[in-house]
């Protein structure tokens, strides 16, 4: 295409030169002035437009003659790239292959196109390291931080992932060479601070990442889930916690697993008001066995409240196997043992598993029973394994028949549920 244009460019060149030498054999091109030159001896002397028109030419031919010099060179350059370009795509094409060897000898020797040297020399760190030569690995690198700054900080901070080092990430990452990171940077960023225990800082990087669209969707929502929750576990104080539930989205201030980190996490820094509260609020707008089951679990106090929060939501989940275990623990708490009791004899026929048995363990020995307790604690432990479990004695029919008894279930309204 380049060679088109070149000789389209030098046909109207040679026809605006026969038609300016037709019109300089005018005396008409006399009446526009005339130039004299005098050199060596000889005085030369043309029309105004002649002159000017000689001088193009001479340009016209240096150039011509340029071209005919550097033609050889420009030849050479444009196949020792569409060589390096060959080079790059068998090598990428071996390095997906698992010819790790034969990828990294084609990627070298690509790289020394520069156009093509940052690719290529990423890749044979690639496949430097999958075949465990860390000096090739480091020769690699070294050439591609004097390429690519960036891509070299990239390359670091993969490697140190990879090693579960994620401060060695941070510093390839915080570089001021390495500035600014492009959306890939960014996430690993993320990723390494979570995984140096600054998930608070990691989860203000989300909107950057969302703005760039570094992540899919369904990524960008699980590492937002992730981040949340973490920060959630890392929070110092009280006032850190409130802070960092409060500004997050409504959605996820309703996601089990946020909720179950805030509410642990302010359980453990004795803010039961608040712990308790979370999880109530979160079953109300959607039920969870997860959260219910922690509910009961919770060490924190408010035992009267709870268990009328309990009670109230048997009404409209009678079979929930969660919560017939976190009525049992909370009235175990109370001193209620015999009602505890037949929760957990309910929850197991309601499909309660280890829990129930684990909960039945600990009822039965503060109670002295330790033949059953034993039995209970036995039971908990094939439950785990996925073993079959031994019945205990003691339940007559009719109190089988009730445990196994399916209760209609009604929603807050009052109206049944329809069983799927």
């Amino acid at each position: 295409m380049k060679v088109f244009r070149t000789t389209i460019a030098l046909l109207l060149l040679l026809a605006a030169g026969v038609f300016g030498a037709q019109w300089l054999a005018r005396d008409s091109a006399r009446d526009l002035g005339e130039v004299f030159v005098r050199a060596g001896g000889y005085d030369l002397s043309a029309s105004l437009p002649g002159a000017l028109l000689a001088v193009a030419a001479c340009f016209l031919l240096l150039w011509l003659a340029w071209k005919l010099l550097t033609l050889p060179f420009h030849a050479w350059d444009r196949y020792r790239r569409k060589q390096s370009r060959a080079r790059l795509t068998e090598g990428l094409e071996a390095l997906h292959g698992g010819h790790w060897l034969r990828a990294e000898k084609l990627l070298q020797r690509a790289a020394e196109d520069d156009e093509v040297g940052t690719i290529a020399r990423t890749a044979a760190v690639r496949a430097a390291d999958a075949r465990g030569d860390e000096t090739a690995v480091q020769s690699h690198l070294s050439a591609l931080a004097s390429l690519n700054p960036s891509a070299h900080a990239l390359a670091m901070a993969e490697r140190a992932m990879a090693r579960q080092n994620p401060v060695e990430a941070l510093l390839a990452l915080d570089s001021p060479a390495a500035q600014p990171l492009p959306p890939r940077g960014v996430a690993l960023r993320a990723q390494a601070m979570a995984a140096s225990g600054r998930a608070g800082e990691a989860y203000g990087l989300l909107g950057s990442l969302k703005q760039q669209q570094a992540l899919s969707p369904s990524d960008q929502a699980a590492l937002e889930s992730q981040l949340a929750a973490q920060a959630l576990h890392e929070a110092g104080d009280a006032n850190v916690l409130a802070e960092r539930w409060e500004t997050m989205p409504k959605p996820l201030r309703t996601d089990a697993t946020i909720v179950s980190a805030y509410a642990e996490r302010a359980a453990a820094l004795r803010w039961d008001d608040a712990a308790a509260h979370s999880l109530e609020q979160a079953i109300d707008v959607r039920w969870d066995e997860s959260l219910v089951a922690l509910y009961g679990r919770l060490p924190i106090g408010k035992l009267d409240s709870r268990r009328a929060s309990a009670q109230r939501w048997l009404q409209t989940h009678p079979a929930s196997p969660a919560l017939l275990v976190t009525l049992a623990q909370l009235a175990r708490q109370q001193g209620q043992w015999p009602q505890a009791q037949e929760f957990l004899h309910r929850a197991l026929a309601q499909g309660a598993s280890a829990e129930a048995w684990e909960e039945l363990g600990h009822g039965f020995a503060a109670a002295g029973q330790e033949e059953l307790a034993r039995r209970s604690y036995a039971n908990a432990l094939n439950a785990r394994r996925g073993e079959a479990t031994v019945e205990l004695p003691g339940r007559d029919l009719k109190q089988k028949i009730f445990d196994e008894a399916v209760i209609e279930e009604r929603d807050e309204h009052g109206v049944p549920r329809l069983r799927g």
